[in-house]
């Protein structure tokens, strides 16, 4: 059994997909790479958040 499946894309967003990628790199390794983007984005959102809402205490304080 393949370990691989199809996703229907428009062609503009294909297009899109290929300007990240690099030549011999597969749509595999290039979506890869964006989600790891993507996932590092998110991470850096969620600590800017606690920074900005968050209370600190020194722990000299404590």
């Amino acid at each position: 059994m393949r370990d691989t499946t199809t996703i229907p894309l428009k062609k503009k967003t294909r297009d899109q997909l290929k300007k990240f990628g690099q030549k011999g790199e597969t749509y595999d390794t290039v979506i890869k790479k964006l989600i790891s983007i993507a996932e590092q984005h998110e991470f850096y959102l969620r600590q800017k958040r606690i920074l900005d809402e968050e209370e600190f205490v020194l722990v000299d304080e404590i």
